[in-house]
């Protein structure tokens, strides 16, 4: 750029005519026009007037270079977010020691890079730490399965089935309830997954080790109701780390209180109403970015509903830099699809397939698969021991999954006591540590293990649950909802249903609050379709 074009660009930004500008600087309207066209150049005392006016050094007036332009550019490229402020379940660099763990568990070949994993994770949240894991996120993708890894996990939905045992024990009879039963076991189900859950709100977060010295203070070892207003004293809680205070007492609710659990039950709803059973997970995804903000979402969901916005559709939403990939989230969200395939395992474990691929890789999908399965079994069937096999008969025999809820499967049949079992799965998956508490295999077997040591018993099932520890409202709403399936809500006791009052408090857009009867005549309708 020469001087004359600079001259005329710095006049033009200035809103200035040549004869105004001629004026500012003591020269003729002649004299600029020549500065302008490149005929002649200012005297050197006009260069200097022309530079302190707008602020710029000779060399850059000279040179056309403009320093007010480049430091523009800099700080423009110099946007970064506020990492501090960024929620950790969105941002990846942030979860690198949840990403290391994830990655060796499904087996990738990236020890080599074990302490970059951990120097990187002990870095404050910046820009270093953020592009670091950029690199290690390139790293995992590109990782090889280590040899002699003994496990199969696919996540698409062919190579899912292709992986399945063959169990002929796991036939389901083929009576459909009648209309009048049908209704009384889907409004159990849904009464029984808003109860359950409400009993394991209470707890939701603690450890074992706090909450059954808790339950023994209150009188309420082993678990066998609510925790209640009368359990907070202030004398005991100040013997613990965690508040119990600020969680759910049942007897200060008259309707179930919104929470994600039951949220994604009226949220599966919503997406059949809008598109049908036929849905696609990219009109899932849609319900997801309409119906809810963005904070209603937590780990994989928070994860897959940010990748959306960016433009990520399934299943490389579940994909993209999601260190929560096999959590507990998808099989919280899959109850809905259990419910309008009663006695129809295999379609609601395909309608949990396509939910669960949305934000969730591997065991992530199997065990919403496995879960809504036991759901549509528990609709023919009591038998408990074949609603179990008829869930683990959905997902890959070569999956983690399969193999550690079969042996709580084998466990039971063995006439072992369900402390051995729950023993079992404490020595397996570290409830101190975020990935075992929350992981889906865990909690998998927390489900299956309540419910055929449960006998059928609503209270004893969901207490079971709940008590054992991990996440505690997530297990205590499946069995819920299963063992709701299974006797029908005549056969819910009073005391658990009462809190609940036929009310369900949502935070869907155009929800809000329901009356759960409502939602189980929509459901029929669905079932019908």
């Amino acid at each position: 750029m020469n001087i004359g074009t600079t001259l005329a660009r710095l006049r033009a930004e200035e809103k200035m005519t040549q004869e105004q500008f001629a004026e500012c600087f003591g020269v003729s309207q002649q004299a600029v026009q020549k500065w302008e066209s490149g005929a002649s150049t200012p005297d050197l005392d006009k260069l200097i007037a022309i530079s302190k006016h707008f602020g710029l050094s000779l060399d850059t007036l000279i040179l056309g270079s403009d320093n007010r332009v480049r430091e523009e550019t800099n700080r423009i490229m110099n946007i970064t977010p506020r990492y501090e402020i960024m929620h950790k379940w969105e941002l990846y660099s942030g979860n690198l020691a949840t990403e290391y763990q994830q990655s060796v568990e499904e087996g990738l070949d990236i020890e080599l890079y074990k302490d970059v994993f951990s120097a990187a994770a002990k870095l404050p949240n910046g820009e270093v730490k953020k592009k670091l894991g950029d690199v290690l996120f390139d790293i995992v993708c590109s990782a090889k399965t280590r040899e002699g890894y003994p496990y199969i996990e696919p996540s698409d939905l062919a190579s899912i089935k292709e992986l399945r045992a063959s169990d002929p024990s796991a036939v389901l009879p083929e009576n459909r309830p009648t209309d009048a039963l049908l209704e009384n076991k889907i409004h159990g189900a849904w009464v029984g997954r808003m109860c359950g859950c409400l009993l394991g709100m209470a707890f939701e977060t603690v450890r074992t080790n706090e909450l059954i010295p808790f339950l023994r203070e209150t009188g309420n070892y082993p678990l066998h109701r609510y925790m209640l207003s009368s359990d907070i004293d202030p004398d005991r809680l100040s013997k613990y780390k965690f508040n119990f205070a600020i969680h759910a007492q049942a007897d200060r609710f008259h309707a179930m209180p919104a929470d994600d659990d039951t949220n994604y039950t009226v949220l599966a709803q919503e997406i059949i109403r809008r598109y049908g059973r036929d849905f696609t997970p990219h009109q899932a995804a849609g319900a997801w970015l309409d119906l809810q903000k963005k904070n209603a979402y937590c780990t994989a969901e928070r994860i897959a509903y940010c990748n959306f916005v960016r433009g990520f559709v399934p299943p490389q939403s579940a994909m993209y830099q999601n260190p929560y990939r096999e959590w507990i989230g998808a099989q919280i969200r899959c109850d809905y699809y259990g419910y309008i395939n009663p006695g129809d395992p295999e379609r609601a474990a395909e309608m949990a397939w396509r939910d669960a691929s949305i934000s969730h890789t591997k065991n992530g999908i199997y065990g919403s698969m496995f879960i809504c399965a036991m759901i549509a079994a528990a609709a023919v069937t009591d038998d408990r021991e074949l609603i179990v096999k008829s869930g683990l008969a959905r997902i890959p025999r070569t999956s983690r999954l399969y193999k550690d809820v079969s042996d709580v499967l084998d466990c039971y049949r063995s006439d072992k006591p369900s402390s051995e079992c729950f023993a079992m799965i404490h020595e397996r998956y570290d409830e101190y540590d975020g990935q075992g508490w929350c992981h889906a295999i865990s909690n998998s077997m927390i489900v299956a293990a309540a419910l055929l040591w449960g006998g059928g018993d609503y209270g004893k099932s969901i207490c079971m649950a709940v008590e054992t520890g991990f996440d505690t409202d997530c297990n205590g709403a499946t069995v819920g909802s299963i063992v709701g399936m299974i006797i029908g809500i005549d056969n819910i006791p009073d005391e658990w249903t009462k809190p609940i009052n036929d009310t369900l408090h949502t935070t869907i857009f155009g929800v809000g609050t329901v009356k759960i009867s409502d939602r189980v005549k929509l459901t029929l309708e669905h079932i019908g379709k």
